[in-house]
């Protein structure tokens, strides 16, 4: 038994949100939840960064979505998701989901559907302003299996989601760690409270980023000789045979990500990984792993997809004594193994998570329990097809053009009298 694959706009009314005019400040402010990109983490969304006014919306002309609605971005940042956990408003660059009437559609079904999408394959626009149109909206292929089994899925998937969150709040716990030992010891190097001896960036670190070739993302490999570090989140990328590609210097370094900010302790041979990744080398008096922690303490504003090294050279670094650094760098040493291995965790958490994704849409995941459930699945699904026998947009069109013949019709009615 094979599910159909729908159209959203077959599936859900697609709405969209609206902003208020900027320039009646009196506007913002109110009772009213108002949704916009940034309040969208994946969770249940009952609050807000801003709110507005009852005359706002009236102004407006905005309509509420129901709570229980998934939200879904489809312009700038593609694809991020959340459910409406009350009764509350978006802009213009969410749209708001409900089932259409006669439609039988959890929720959560549709919420983890759509984390499989790939928006980019359908999106529009510029590199820098990607977005969805109202087509593209509309033809987001969703699977729709029967209810009984879109609630299965949704089991399923809420236990492994529950566990990956478990497993993200120790890691959180964990990256706490480290920069707690700092700020004991050192202060914020922010604001130096502690009034230690402060220096420029190329008094501190010798950039050798130029001296190695790098490897491109599509050029990866899931396993081989020598791993693979970049900009990304994960300390192992991807790895690579290629010895001639290895950095070439005395270790540890700190990798820097030009592009995501992310700070990395490498005291392995290695090779680079695609561009943005930034290779530092601590310069005489300063040891490597307190140098790493301090960079990654650093308020480095987020500059987007831009090239955030022209703040990184304005930095004043903290210069204790070598001896103090050491006892930090000696502690660190200590505890970074054990964060490692979380990362790695982590990891293969997270791919595990993304089959289980591509398992429970291509009906692997719920293979047996459909074939258990086969008679009650056959009635769901023929009452499935004749919900969505009933066209949607063609039906609006029809109506259209039926409106247009009556008014020719009349007239030439009115014509043909003397």
């Amino acid at each position: 038994m094979k599910w159909p694959t729908v159209p959203l706009v077959k599936l859900c009314q697609i709405e969209t949100g609206r902003t208020p005019s900027r320039a009646h400040p009196e506007y913002f402010g109110g009772d009213n939840v108002w949704v916009t990109i940034a309040d969208l983490n994946d969770e249940t969304v009952s609050e807000s960064k801003e709110h507005v006014t009852d005359n706002a919306v009236a102004k407006a002309r905005m309509r509420p979505v129901p709570a229980g609605t998934v939200l879904l971005s489809y312009k700038l940042s593609l694809g991020k998701l959340g459910i409406a956990g009350t009764s509350l408003f978006t802009n213009e660059a969410i749209a708001a989901l409900p089932p259409r009437p006669g439609i039988d559609l959890v929720s959560k079904y549709l919420f983890y559907a759509l984390k499989t999408v790939d928006y980019l394959a359908l999106c529009h626009g510029a590199v820098k302003g990607k977005c969805l149109n109202r087509a593209s909206l509309n033809r987001i292929p969703v699977p729709y299996p029967p209810l009984s089994e879109q609630r299965r899925i949704v089991e399923i998937l809420d236990q492994a989601d529950a566990l990956r969150k478990k497993r993200a709040e120790a890691d959180a716990k964990a990256a706490r760690i480290l920069p707690a030992l700092f700020y004991k010891m050192f202060g914020d190097p922010a604001t130096n409270p502690k009034g230690w001896e402060q220096k420029p960036f190329d008094l501190v670190f010798k950039d050798r980023t130029a001296r190695f070739p790098k490897l491109q993302k599509n050029e990866y490999q899931p396993a081989g000789r020598f791993p693979v570090v970049d900009q990304g989140k994960e300390l192992i990328a991807g790895y690579c045979d290629d010895e001639s590609l290895v950095t070439r210097v005395g270790f540890p370094v700190i990798v820097f990500g030009d592009h995501t900010r992310i700070v990395k302790y490498v005291d392995f041979p290695f090779v680079a990984g695609a561009d943005g990744s930034r290779v530092f080398v601590s310069k005489e008096g300063f040891v490597p792993a307190f140098l790493a922690t301090q960079l990654e303490l650093h308020r480095i504003p987020n500059l987007g997809y831009s090239r955030h090294m022209r703040v990184v050279r304005r930095l004043k670094f903290l210069a204790p004594p070598t001896s103090l650094q050491e006892a930090y760098a000696k502690q660190a040493m200590s505890i970074r193994p054990l964060l490692n291995a979380q990362g790695v965790c982590h990891s293969r958490l997270d791919r595990i998570w993304q089959c289980l994704l591509h398992r429970a849409f291509t009906g692997d995941l719920t293979a047996k329990w459909r074939e258990a459930h086969m008679k009650e699945l056959l009635s769901e699904m023929e009452q499935q097809a004749k919900a969505l026998e009933t066209p949607v947009i063609e039906k609006r069109v029809t109506k259209v053009k039926s409106k247009r013949h009556a008014g020719r019709r009349a007239k030439k009615a009115e014509e043909k009298q003397p």
